[in-house]
């Protein structure tokens, strides 16, 4: 994780975020580096959810997240994007199985910015099976484009269904890593909605958390027309307007 002081990296959250939304139970979403400074703002929500994967092995799965990264696009990015086939078009092939994240994988470089929260958030995977997501934060930020979100988990208790313990964490201890690239869009609200789920390890009682495709997803609304639902549960099977290859 990344070893910044805690008095100065909560008085530079200050001044990046800006104006912030009431955080209720949860995730942060965050600001980096944003080359214009009079640009517009928008909401982002961040929500997670689980796929089935091997939680059927659990009596409960409750994992703990400090904060967030993201990640602004650059005109780097976008010229990598000219020599073939992207991470979308590769996700889109394999979008029934679970990204098998593996440290290496994960983007831990200077280009990313942390939001930690005020206070951990706690989420029970068990509970969030099928279309059930839980809003963990949603705060208004500078409307731009992002290459991904990940997910600063701090820690996880896994009680199988048999009584027993089992260990769970992410690979490598690394942050777990979303590879959905999305918009923060003037006087718009984008929900980057986080799918992963803990993926057992050979015959040990040893588990991954890891990132699913074909869950993640996120969904554009005009911000008059959006609800900001401060339920810790919510169930978007209905409203998922998925237009995230428009504009990517």
């Amino acid at each position: 994780m990344d070893s910044i002081d805690d008095v100065d990296r909560r008085d530079y959250l200050k001044l990046a975020s800006g104006a912030v939304a009431g955080s209720t139970v949860g995730l942060s979403g965050c600001l980096g580096g944003n080359e214009g400074s009079d640009a517009g703002t928008g909401t982002l929500g961040t929500q997670i959810t689980d796929q089935p994967g091997d939680i059927a092995d659990f009596e409960s799965c409750v994992v703990t997240i400090q904060g967030i990264w993201i990640k602004p696009r650059t005109e780097e990015d976008s010229d990598d994007e000219d020599d073939g086939s992207t991470d979308d078009e590769n996700a889109t092939e394999n979008d029934s199985e679970t990204d098998d994240q593996s440290e290496s994988d994960v983007d831990e470089g200077d280009g990313r910015e942390y939001y930690e929260f005020d206070e951990s958030q706690e989420a029970d995977l068990v509970d969030l099976q099928g279309e059930n997501t839980q809003l963990i934060d949603e705060r208004e930020l500078t409307a731009q484009e992002y290459e991904y979100l990940q997910l600063d988990v701090t820690d996880v208790t896994g009680e199988l269904k048999d009584g027993s313990e089992a260990e769970v964490s992410t690979p490598g201890n690394a942050p777990l890593q979303f590879k959905e690239r999305f918009e923060i869009r003037e006087d718009q609200r984008t929900t980057f909605v986080g799918d992963f789920t803990p993926v057992r390890q050979g015959q040990r009682d040893r588990y991954l958390l890891q990132p699913v495709a074909k869950g993640t997803r996120v969904i554009y609304e005009d911000s008059e027309d959006a609800t900001n639902d401060s339920d810790a549960d919510t169930n978007d099977s209905e409203t998922d307007t998925n237009d995230s290859e428009d504009g990517m």
